[in-house]
């Protein structure tokens, strides 16, 4: 069992126990307790797990997946739907991006050159830092460690100080011709952007399609584009027509 195989495995097994001890994983995945607890320590240094005496638990917010497994997570497929998306973007002098890992992978292949640009994502303000001549902000608020971005009221409030060109976004999965996401937290920011947003660019891919996440955003019908890496169903692409969305892949 190699290792993301394994550390998803125990995923699984902490989140119906809650919590487990070294002994217990070791015995239930057939693997020595060193090779536990190597893994324990990775997962823990992205955010997955919290360490306790002998084992390891979930932390409060579990249902936000680290962004650094997001960004290796699906990379190539996220890749696709960002390639998709760049010979169709408007033209845009400020643009606010989310914190997700997708979004990211687009904005590192634009050239942001004498652009504005706002994010609540520290690991996206520290990629985005390395190229030249960017009004870069990144907004203020408590650090949600898993996702390595700011969220609470704080962060939501301080949208209003701002109206931008586009907004660059993913979701946690698509469901019912609808975006989701799996924390109030970075719903409730994504919704404030929303309504600072002249133009609205969701970019998926099409995992997001089979996944699941309890805080409903928005319906498809609202966002201007979306781009994905493979063709979607066919309710999707009708849904689109109907509401005048242009769909890329």
């Amino acid at each position: 069992m190699v290792n993301l195989e394994r550390q998803k495995h125990i995923l699984e097994v902490l989140k119906e126990k809650k919590s487990a001890t070294v002994a217990d994983l070791a015995q239930i995945l057939y693997v020595s307790e060193a090779t536990i607890r190597r893994d324990l320590t990775e997962m823990k240094a992205t955010g997955l797990i919290e360490r306790s005496h002998g084992g390891a638990s979930l932390p409060d917010n579990a249902d936000e997946i680290s962004i650094f497994v997001r960004m290796e997570k699906n990379a190539r497929e996220k890749d696709r739907a960002a390639l998709a998306a760049i010979e169709h973007l408007p033209p845009f002098k400020s643009v606010f991006i989310d914190s997700s890992s997708t979004a990211l992978a687009l904005a590192e292949k634009l050239d942001l050159t004498s652009k504005t640009v706002v994010t609540n994502n520290l690991q996206t303000a520290i990629r985005l830092a390395k190229k030249p001549n960017i009004n870069l902000v990144l907004l203020g608020g408590n650090i949600q460690f898993n996702t390595i971005s700011t969220t609470g009221s704080w962060t939501t409030n301080q949208l209003d100080d701002f109206v931008f060109d586009l907004m660059l976004t993913s979701c946690a999965a698509v469901i019912d011709g609808a975006t989701f996401e799996r924390s109030l937290e970075q719903k409730e920011i994504k919704k404030a952007a929303f309504r600072k947003c002249a133009v609205k660019f969701l970019i998926v891919d099409h995992t997001k399609f089979s996944a699941f996440a309890t805080y409903r955003l928005t319906g498809l019908e609202d966002y201007d584009y979306i781009a994905t890496d493979v063709e979607p169903d066919e309710s999707l692409v009708k849904k689109c027509q109907e509401s005048g969305t242009k769909l890329i892949f």
